[in-house]
């Protein structure tokens, strides 16, 4: 068990396997969900700022100071954020530019959520598929169980603070990954100190749809597109996202 340092430490959000994780056994604890009420995390152990490992512990999870997702509305934080981080400074030609960059093609106007898709692909096995592949890309990784209804929700339970640089509330971003379960089929596969990442079933599949979701992605994590590969503008990275069964989250 991670016992969190909050408090007097009566907290213990996940359980952390003892060795690197296997595809099969995430796959396997996937499965099962739906009877233990555990949802199975890959947990990176990767540090993104200086490339070094550090274990997981007490004093990455604080669950005790993360509010409720059930009290946030995915639509509203999602437009609050993207008024906040489009906000051009005049004085300021460079940062201007960049903001403009975001913007375009519709303007600092918030054009509201991008449309559900249907699909026939199965998110469930997607996710397992996503997986396999990232184990094989991140051998060290271990296995973390939190009790909890969805992955959306095991962001909060387990007091991940991937995003704390931007909220130091958890449950905002799980209640927009939530909302991304129903409209993409989205499943929380793996975590990071700073970095998520999610399967999708049913990703954007033209300019218009893409364009709408890296809206909602640059209002999620905006470094994805300011520090991203260049360059740094929403078209670019809309592009980027067309078609992909995986979102990558990374916040500085």
């Amino acid at each position: 068990m991670v016992t969190s340092d909050e408090g007097d430490g009566d907290v213990q959000p996940l359980w952390l396997s003892d060795e690197p994780a296997t595809a099969e056994l995430w796959t396997r604890m996937h499965a099962e969900h739906g009877r233990s009420g555990l949802w199975p995390l890959l947990l990176d152990s990767l540090d993104p700022n200086d490339g070094g490992f550090r274990p997981w512990g007490s004093g990455e999870v604080f669950p005790k100071q993360m509010s409720s997702s059930a009290s946030h509305d995915s639509a509203s934080l999602l437009a609050r954020w993207w008024a906040t981080y489009t906000a051009v400074d005049e004085d300021d030609m460079l940062d201007a530019d960049r903001r403009l960059a975001v913007t375009a093609p519709f303007g600092q106007t918030w054009r509201g959520l991008a449309p559900s898709r249907a699909t026939t692909t199965n998110p469930d096995q997607l996710a397992s598929e996503f997986a396999q592949a990232f184990l094989a890309d991140h051998p060290q990784v271990r296995l973390g169980l939190v009790a909890a209804a969805s992955g959306a929700e095991a962001l909060t339970a387990a007091g991940w603070t991937g995003a704390c640089n931007y909220d130091n509330d958890t449950a905002k971003f799980s209640a927009v990954v939530r909302d991304w379960e129903h409209r993409f089929g989205a499943r929380v596969v793996a975590v990071g100190f700073s970095t998520l990442h999610l399967s999708i079933a049913s990703p954007p599949v033209d300019e218009r749809e893409a364009l709408l979701v890296a809206a909602e992605h640059f209002a999620f994590c905006p470094d994805n597109i300011w520090q991203g590969s260049r360059p740094y503008t929403r078209a670019a990275y809309a592009e980027r996202i067309t078609g992909a069964h995986h979102w990558g989250f990374w916040w500085d």
